[in-house]
């Protein structure tokens, strides 16, 4: 019964047409030309290495049919692989091969009528309407121009490896400034040339932003004075400039793009865990392997700040599913996506499968994508996918449970078909600048300081919006100098080539370049003067910043609060602070705030009188001692208070309060944003 009713549901799963939600196709060459565009790719070249097969021998010239005459030399040990069906399947599907093995004695015959049928002009189509998708989401560099191809069928889908991770790299800031006219040596500005990004790929009929994340990495909010510091030393040292550096702007940049994704309504694809190089001895492609010690723990703050941004998540490996799993089912912007490289085998797809099917809602899964370079590969894969799809509904829906076959189906049909087109919708261009035009992003504090993005300038990327808009701030707004600034008002001209010819992820030696671990995003020139750079809301030039004054006496209080670079001449105040009204931030403050306090060095014993600051923290016997580890409780305090020198609430000469503070603050209304502030992590995060 199980096997009959495995195969009814299979039949009814395969007869969909579906959408494909992640590839590396290159949509002006999408097919393959002969069976080296199909046996070249990373997995047999990389399991072939595996078994013994020399790389000079898997990477050597020769013509097309040379080379995979070579490759079957070292293909044999391999042929009890998943990747290897694929290629027996799809050889039966599209070229007529009716046998169960190919080897060394038979594959020349495939190879001829494999290149004989792939010369058929309509070849794509013809794998297209065989392989039953309607159209696949491809992966594009920021600068892609977009151009000659069906984005109807091949939805463009902004890749953002380089913006995040290699800005630090003169030829990527070229790019982005070539392709936009704007020069991202500001945080404004680059803000300007990331929301020009957005413009071009959503009139081009982009439905997401994706990026491949290494293990170590934790997005923070960064404010635009950090920025500024980093921006500026990438300017004069480029990779050289410090990781410290290249932290922070890697943190700007993949925050600013998350808010993009908010506004103009995109999924934002995370593919977490992939450590570079770990083989640097590899095949192309064959270098990269997953880390287990990643956690989605890190991206809390993330999906936190941005509730209303859609994250589909991929996972490396199974070890994380539970993980990915239980934030889907915690978080409503999580969802759960696909089964991604050395996850995308039967054995850990039935697993992780039958864990999503019974842990998440419904409408949070994403069944599956290909991640395929050529189109030959769909068939196959889903076709791999469906057989574990239909196992699973048949025995722990229809038998365990009792549900109906139709039932099952209909299921499968949701997470195979329909979630795809819910999660990943086409985007309204026009309601998104509407909309964007007259919210201007002013309640959102994150980007308070700069103006509309993309508004129009004579630098900025020309758009659409601002045909309809008039003089209201628009992303992507028209050039206003009349004189081309970019490829989109050249596009006879395209700057930038598409790139398809190598896997668009971060390079082999991003782990050499980037260091993420730990959550350093200070400069290590940071001090007690340039804490205006991570505190919320103080880069309005109406508020002041707030300023610590060191007491005259000794410090008694050991460590420090903000970072471990700053020294002790960087006079950390002695003992917990007081705070005082300053009239500018009186007058300008937008937002009242809560900061969080922690600290983990031994405090010496508490004065007779508690200060105002101790008298916000959890109690303590007087004169004891705060030992490592102990946990001091959330501070809520008003923003029209400024740090000063502790004293005893009430005696200070800097304190002029006419009525006692009230120890318990109501919380702020709902239009006004709280921030929390780490000592021990001198970036907020976003707004919330």
């Amino acid at each position: 019964m199980s096997h009959e009713l495995r195969r009814r549901i299979f039949d009814q799963l395969d007869s969909l047409t579906l959408i494909d939600p992640h590839t590396h196709i290159n949509p002006l060459a999408p097919a393959s030309e002969t069976l080296a565009d199909i046996l070249g790719y990373h997995y047999y070249t990389e399991l072939a290495h595996s078994a013994g097969m020399p790389k000079a021998e898997i990477e050597a010239d020769g013509s097309p049919k040379e080379r995979v005459e070579q490759l079957f030399r070292g293909l044999g040990p391999i042929d009890n692989t998943i990747q290897w069906s694929w290629f027996v399947e799809m050889c039966r599907a599209f070229f007529g091969f009716e046998g169960d093995e190919i080897g060394p004695h038979n594959w020349e015959p495939i190879y001829d009528e494999a290149a004989r049928r792939m010369q058929s002009p309509d070849w794509a189509n013809q794998v297209l309407q065989k392989s039953k998708l309607s159209a696949v989401f491809l992966t594009n560099d920021f600068d892609d121009p977009l151009e000659g191809f069906d984005t109807n069928t091949y939805i463009p889908c902004l890749r953002t490896d380089d913006l995040v991770f290699h800005l630090a790299k003169p030829e990527v800031r070229s790019r982005l400034e070539r392709f936009t006219g704007i020069n991202p040596s500001e945080p404004s500005s680059l803000r300007q040339a990331l929301g020009a990004l957005f413009d071009h790929f959503v009139a081009k009929g982009a439905r997401a932003c994706a990026i491949s994340l290494p293990p170590d990495f934790a997005p923070q909010r960064v404010l635009d004075g950090r920025a500024q510091s980093a921006l500026d030393a990438i300017v004069t040292a480029g990779t050289d400039c410090g990781d410290s550096h290249r932290k922070a702007i890697a943190n700007f940049v993949f925050w600013t793009l998350a808010g993009f994704c908010r506004d103009y309504g995109l999924p934002f694809d995370l593919m977490i865990g992939v450590n570079r190089s770990v083989y640097p001895a590899g095949v192309h492609q064959g270098r990269d392997l997953y880390d287990s010690r990643v956690s989605l723990h890190q991206y809390k703050e993330l999906f936190n700040a941005f509730p209303s941004v859609k994250f589909p998540v991929s996972v490396l490996a199974s070890v994380t599913n539970q993980e990915l799993a239980s934030y889907a089912w915690i978080f409503p912007n999580v969802v759960c996506n696909g089964h991604w490289w050395y996850s995308n085998t039967p054995t850990f797809i039935e697993h992780d499968l039958a864990a999503r099917l019974e842990a998440v809602p419904r409408t949070k899964q994403i069944a599956y994508y290909s991640d395929m370079y050529k189109l030959e590969f769909a068939l196959p894969k889903f076709a791999m996918y469906k057989r574990c799809l239909a196992k699973v509904l048949a025995e722990r829906y229809v038998i365990d449970r009792g549900w109906s076959e139709e039932r099952a189906v209909a299921f499968g049909t949701q997470v195979l078909r329909d979630n795809t087109e819910q999660i990943f919708p086409a985007v309204d261009r026009e309601a998104v600048s509407a909309r964007n035009s007259l919210n201007s992003f002013a309640s959102d504090s994150s980007f308070a300081e700069a103006p509309a993005f993309g508004g129009p300038d004579a630098t900025s990327l020309a758009g659409m919006a601002a045909a309809s808009l008039g003089a209201a701030a628009a992303y992507g707004a028209t050039n206003l100098s009349g004189v081309p600034s970019s490829p989109f008002e050249e596009s006879l001209n395209p700057l930038q080539p598409s790139a398809y010819s190598s896997r668009i992820e971060p390079p082999a030696d991003m782990g050499e370049e980037l260091d993420l671990a730990g959550d350093e995003l200070a400069s290590p020139e940071a001090s007690a003067s340039n804490l205006g750079d991570t505190w919320p809301g103080l880069s309005d030039p109406a508020i002041t910043e707030p300023t610590l004054e060191a007491p005259a006496e000794p410090a008694t209080l050991a460590g420090d609060f903000f970072s471990e670079e700053i020294s002790a001449e960087s006079n950390p105040p002695a003992e917990p602070l007081s705070w005082k009204e300053s009239p500018a931030e009186t007058a300008a403050a937008p937002d009242s705030g809560s900061f969080t306090a922690w600290q983990d060095t031994p405090v010496a014993s508490a004065p007779a009188e508690p200060s105002f600051a101790e008298s916000m923290l959890e109690p303590l016997e007087l004169g004891s001692e705060v030992v490592e580890g102990s946990e001091i409780q959330e501070l809520d305090l008003a923003p029209e208070l400024e740090i000063v020198s502790d004293e005893p609430f009430g005696q200070s000469s800097e304190t002029n309060l006419t009525e006692p503070f009230p120890l318990n603050i109501p919380e702020p209304p709902p239009e006004m944003d709280e921030f929390k502030f780490d000592f021990d992590d001198p970036t907020p995060p976003e707004a919330k």
